[in-house]
């Protein structure tokens, strides 16, 4: 079972193809225990343009998993559990930074 914080893979759209592609699960056990799917935001390894507030360039990305530097945008998506592939998970001070842009990019508080 995936849990908030956790790195996968997952088939993403994107604004012109879909593509296999990592990712962030920001969708909690209440939503996994009534939903089939999970809420997913993109992790990027174009770096050099994740500089808008709700990027984040991830610290530990290589202890997470990862095979190069890499960000996190709030660029939401949803995948079923089931097309999900498990690559590691987020470091403490990487998720709670995640969730400051998260919280920047939606009306969540």
């Amino acid at each position: 079972m995936v849990k908030l914080g956790d790195l996968v893979t997952s088939w993403f759209r994107g604004a012109i193809v879909r593509k296999k592609r990592p990712a962030v699960v920001i969708s909690t056990d209440v939503y996994h225990a009534h939903h089939p799917d999970v809420i997913l935001a993109l992790v990027t390894t174009q770096v050099a343009s994740a500089t808008t507030p709700t990027d984040y360039l991830l610290l530990d990305w290589a202890a997470a998993g990862l095979r190069q530097s890499s960000a996190v945008r709030v660029y939401l998506d949803l995948a079923l559990r089931t097309d999900l592939k498990p690559i590691g998970s987020l470091s403490d001070r990487d998720w709670k930074e995640v969730q400051a842009r998260l919280r920047l990019g939606m009306a969540v508080t």
